[in-house]
């Protein structure tokens, strides 16, 4: 599996303290005899040492690049990324 780093975000907790997130791609290869793609999945760790991974989301780049996207953009925790996936699939 390959890890690539796509973005931090510091997000104030519901009593004001500030969290950092780390938001990583995770790609791993699928292979057959006849073919060979890539499955991506993410993976969220926090400074305090949390962390979240879910591989073989989607075969899709676009896919993954858009939930990537929301996962930044709403400073989702590790422990809140199984329901986000849940309700993104």
């Amino acid at each position: 599996m390959t890890e690539v780093k796509i973005a931090s975000r510091t997000c104030p907790d519901e009593f004001g303290r500030p969290r950092t997130f780390h938001y990583a791609l995770t790609v791993d290869t699928v292979e057959s005899d006849t073919f060979s793609c890539e499955n991506y999945g993410v993976r969220i760790s926090e400074e305090s040492g949390d962390t979240a991974a879910i591989p073989g989301i989607t075969t899709s780049a676009v896919r993954i690049d858009e939930l990537l996207t929301l996962l930044v953009e709403h400073g989702v925790s590790p422990t809140a990324l199984p329901d986000v996936i849940s309700d993104w699939l």
